[in-house]
């Protein structure tokens, strides 16, 4: 989530000591507290949608309303790979030219070009 390393962790552990001193451990408690609360908030608003939304919307997952899971979701099969990087595909081809001998040359339609 955040990207920071031990380095940055570090400084930030030091620059809280210094600002906060010997009351950290109380504003510690309070924002466990504070982020427990948002937490609790965000599960009751859960459990009121699914309510209001009635039994049709039994399955809804409020996740899914993130575009990168809903198209995941709605467009590509769970087992399917979209970018097919698996080597094989998930439906096959509706049609499969025929194999070629080594020598010979692919049809040509002058039409068509």
């Amino acid at each position: 989530m955040f990207d920071i390393g031990l380095g940055e962790a570090a400084v930030l552990a030091v620059l809280a000591l210094v600002i906060f001193g010997d009351k950290l451990p109380q504003v510690a408690q309070s924002a466990g507290r504070t982020l427990r609360q948002l937490r609790q908030m965000a599960q009751n608003a859960q459990a009121d949608l699914k309510d209001g939304l009635g039994p049709e919307f039994s399955d809804f997952d409020p996740r899914d309303l993130n575009p990168k899971s809903f198209v995941r979701k709605h467009l590509f099969d769970d087992d399917a790979d979209p970018l097919g990087m698996s080597g094989e595909t998930a439906a096959a081809p509706a049609y499969k030219a025929p194999a070629l001998a080594v020598d010979e040359r692919p049809p040509f339609d002058a039409e068509a070009t």
